[in-house]
């Protein structure tokens, strides 16, 4: 079961991240952050020119929005709906990229590496204070960007205090 926020071109245009804090605050609030595990889906909506052939994630005003919420929730991932395809919009809203029509999204290959290495690094830290098991779903993520990372790497990552 998704959880659908909308983001309106006002919240976008004034950096208002509430209709998401709102949500995820209560969960962490209640201390049941881990039961809504790829749950989110976000509606936007931003006005644009009938010709505009831009796609969301290549609105600058979207972007800037997304870069605020992943200052604000670096662990986001965790969160979304990646059935629905919310971790790759989330990416392609934070990683340098290019829509081809017949292609989909080709991203920055080396942005998308810091990208993931860094959301691999903040999950780690932070799963591992929730006391959630880690290793198979960031590996599942990183599969997502074709990118396989061996277990041995997470013996590695020495978990933050």
């Amino acid at each position: 079961m998704s959880i659908m926020i909308s983001i309106d071109a006002d919240r976008i245009n004034s950096l208002d991240l509430s209709p998401v804090q709102t949500v995820i605050d209560k969960w962490v609030s209640e201390g049941a952050i881990a039961k809504y595990e790829q749950q989110i889906q976000f509606e936007i909506e931003y006005p644009r020119e009938e010709l505009d052939p831009r796609e969301i994630s290549e609105i600058p005003e979207v972007r800037l929005w997304f870069i605020r919420l992943d200052s604000y929730y670096p662990w986001l991932p965790f969160l979304l709906d990646w059935k629905a395809g919310e971790l790759a919009r989330y990416a392609a809203m934070l990683v340098p990229h290019q829509f081809h029509r017949s292609e989909g999204i080709q991203y920055n290959p080396e942005a998308l590496e810091m990208f993931l290495m860094s959301k691999i690094f903040v999950l780690t830290d932070w799963l591992n204070q929730q006391e959630i098991p880690s290793k198979s779903k960031l590996m599942a993520m990183s599969q997502m960007f074709g990118y396989d990372l061996e277990e041995d790497f997470f013996d590695v990552i020495v978990p933050l205090k």
